[in-house]
């Protein structure tokens, strides 16, 4: 509740008994991160364990009796135990507020909570509340909401309680119901033994600081109460992401559908993936509807009279139901398969929704003989001789058309079946093609809502095959095979030339890896690359992991200002592009990225190197990633015909002398920790030396210098600037290596190798 206290507006949890307020109880860490702004709103209370005195609005003085009430930082302190509070963000900051008020003796904690939902996220709150418990001992009450918060998000509820680190009781995660109550009966001996068996805590809780105390009487427990029985631990039940899936956007949309006051939802069925799991999850919602009002849920019955517009119905089948809020459209044109629009049909079928097949190229040829009419040019596909321009404004004509009618048939089509109100229309683009930019601006994906919005594709497809299971859609398994393609180019022979994939030059797998990196790691272009250097090293050389990067960055950047128009999506992923909430971000980029690309080819010039100079030594691995290069075989040849022939020619000069070591050429390779590596032969004077090769784009050396032989002579100065001179042991001297300049930013730390040959 918003309470403003000397005119500063603080977000409060009010404690009231019995028609009076006990205390005002401000939040004090605010969330202002990830979806959050609270900041913008309220400010946190400063005052530690303290509270100062809060006059009450004379409106609610005449409610309670009370002139001034205590706001602040305190506990609860009753006839048998102590109660404190947190409110939804302090159970998750590092100084969480259970541990002081733990310290000071309260047993009970209580926790207010607006934690959304996110896909795998339920395991955060019942660690934490496991592990408020497990290090001092208490009772932890977390309650949190249920249902849309009029925007992205969705609160799942999982509320539960909690003693000495064991959930004894939980809630359910994603329910229709607005208010559920969740009840145990524990004994505060068990909290009580607990905390005094642990002897660091006690230690700690001898010197604490102490809370103030609101006095309160009354008790929560009996005398009578002994022979009570008290509940056992639970395991706590987690739901399957396909199951989080099926069940979080169908309550949310079912939320949305009520409080909107829409007679239902329009989605343009394509056949394709994305489009078929919104279908699912508007089935889902059904099934959920259903069993709501069979449970006896009047609630429920009265939103779906309401919706339908029927105050008589009774919603007892998923499939008429879903035929009364849920209408499909599959949007033809030449372009579109015959297996696409069965797919489709199929589908709309098992699930129940009243399905309408178009054909949309009349409208296509009349757009497109607007714009013949006033340019004086017909514009072609690539397929048949058009420019990329030409080909790409083809495609985006039949997108944008599509959505315009989407708006069209939503509007009108419950009117045309004789029905009030209209449609509310879903879009279907997965969070990856969104991060891509592989969508048209204001085409289908342009809607009202998406419930699919923040989910990756690779989860899509899992929850296609969890739908076949659960609900019986056996048309799922042809779309599951199929696939994915957009349908906007000429078929080749009746067959697709078109698939997401080849469109994108990354696939879908790749993308989820780039959006986490992006968000949740942080990555820019160089950081990312350093990172999936290593992880795709069995798969990709550093040049191809590099490529992939910097495509990805590309494409990235040229396509972000389509996120600030983006349809509102349910939050579902972690690295959701919602840019009007999650991901503030800026939509006009530099997509050459000079400085990061360079770094990026600097490092992998760098590898490069570092792989040859490996290979000639025979090491193999190293500088993280298969490297293949077709130099290196025949230098090594070349090598060894060089220090054959060198040879030969010394004992020839030598009149059939036997020559010692210092006769043989050495091998010496100087290696930068972050730098260029370089090796060559060093051989005795009047033979030819080999140069390195160096990879396409390598470094330019710098003038010879003087090699280095371990001959207990000094380490070189940094960077082999100055020529040095080593003498062998005959007293001869030896030509020079070539040192390859490293980056500026390399550090100066040299291995010196040296190979006999």
């Amino acid at each position: 509740m918003p309470v403003k206290h000397k005119n500063v507006a603080y977000n409060c949890r009010v404690l009231f008994l019995n028609r009076k307020i006990l205390l005002i109880r401000p939040k004090i860490q605010l969330a202002c991160d990830g979806n959050y702004r609270e900041y913008r709103y309220f400010t946190g209370w400063a005052k530690l364990q303290q509270t100062e005195e809060y006059f009450l609005p004379r409106m609610i003085q005449e409610i309670t009796g009370q002139q001034t009430v205590p706001i602040g930082d305190a506990v609860l302190s009753t006839l048998d135990t102590c109660i404190g509070s947190e409110i939804c963000e302090e159970l998750w900051t590092a100084e969480s507020r259970h541990v002081a008020m733990g310290l000071d003796g309260v047993e009970i904690f209580t926790n207010a909570s607006g934690s959304h939902h996110q896909l795998r996220k339920a395991y955060e709150s019942v660690d934490l509340v496991k592990s408020a418990t497990y290090k001092s001992g208490g009772i932890y009450l977390f309650a949190n909401q249920i249902g849309c918060d009029g925007d992205r998000l969705y609160f799942d509820g999982r509320s539960k309680i909690a003693i000495n680190g064991d959930i004894i009781a939980q809630g359910k995660q994603f329910s229709l119901n607005e208010v559920e109550v969740l009840t145990a009966t524990l004994d505060l001996e068990d909290v009580r033994g607990y905390k005094n068996q642990i002897k660091s805590r006690c230690q700690s809780a001898a010197t604490c600081k102490a809370f103030p105390r609101v006095k309160v009487d009354f008790s929560l427990s009996h005398e009578d109460d002994f022979f009570f029985p008290v509940y056992e631990p639970i395991e706590w039940k987690y739901h399957t992401p396909e199951e989080e899936i099926a069940l979080g956007p169908a309550c949310w949309l079912w939320d949305y559908l009520r409080r909107s006051g829409s007679g239902g939802y329009f989605l343009p069925l394509s056949g394709g993936i994305d489009s078929s799991s919104t279908a699912c999850i508007v089935a889902s919602m059904c099934h959920l509807v259903c069993e709501a009002v069979l449970e006896g849920d009047s609630k429920v019955l009265e939103d779906a009279r309401k919706i339908t517009g029927d105050p008589n119905y009774i919603p007892t089948d998923p499939k008429e139901l879903a035929n009364r809020v849920f209408t499909t459209c599959y949007m033809a044109t030449d372009h579109s398969s015959k297996e696409t629009m069965e797919r489709s049909r199929k589908l709309a079928e098992q699930i129940g929704s009243h399905h309408l097949q178009i054909k949309i190229d009349t409208a296509v040829a009349a757009v497109l003989g607007i714009f013949t009419a006033v340019m004086g040019l017909v514009p072609r596909f690539k397929a048949h001789g058009g420019s990329l321009r030409e080909n790409v404004a083809m495609q985006n004509i039949q997108a944008r058309l599509r959505m315009v009618l989407a708006y069209l048939f939503a509007q009108l089509s419950l009117w045309a079946r004789g029905r009030p109100g209209g449609l509310l229309v879903l879009g279907s683009s997965n969070v990856d093609e969104s991060l891509r930019g592989y969508l048209t601006k204001y085409d289908c994906s342009s809607a009202d809502l998406n419930p699919i919005g923040a989910i990756s594709k690779t989860d899509l497809r899992k929850f296609i095959t969890y739908s076949i299971n659960k609900f019986g859609f056996t048309a799922l398994k042809d779309i599951f095979s199929a696939p994915p393609t957009a349908e906007l180019e000429p078929l080749m022979d009746g067959k697709l030339v078109q698939t997401d994939e080849q469109d994108m030059g990354m696939t879908y797998d790749e993308l989820s890896v780039y959006g986490r990196l992006r968000k949740q790691a942080f990555c820019g272009p160089y950081s990312m690359f350093g990172k999936l250097v290593h992880t795709w090293k069995e798969n990709c050389t550093p040049r191809q992991v590099a490529s992939k990067v910097k495509h990805f960055f590309r494409y990235y950047s040229i396509n972000r200002h389509k996120m600030t128009v983006i349809t509102p999506s349910y939050h579902a992923e972690s690295y959701s592009v919602d840019d009007n909430r999650f991901d503030h971000r800026q939509f006009l980029y530099n997509i050459q990225w000079p400085w990061q690309f360079r770094m990026i080819e600097e490092q992998v010039q760098i590898m490069e190197s570092r792989q040859i100079a490996a290979e000639r030594r025979g090491g193999g691995g190293g500088g993280g990633g298969k490297i293949k290069n077709t130099n290196i075989e025949y230098e090594r040849e070349q090598l060894r015909r060089q220090s054959s022939s060198d040879s030969d020619q010394q004992r020839g000069t030598g009149g059939g002398k036997k020559t010692g070591d210092n006769d043989k050429g050495v091998m010496v390779t100087m290696m930068l920790s972050s730098g260029v590596s370089s090796s060559r032969p060093v051989l005795l004077p009047g033979a030819s030396s080999l140069q390195p090769v160096l990879p396409p784009g390598g470094y330019s050396s710098q003038p010879d210098t003087e090699a280095l032989i371990l001959n207990g002579s000094e380490p070189p100065k940094r960077g082999f600037q100055q020529k040095r001179s080593y003498d062998l042991d005959s007293g001869q001297r030896c030509c020079t290596p070539t040192v390859i300049d490293p980056p500026v930013s390399a550090p100066k730390r040299f291995k010196l190798g040296i190979r006999v040959f």
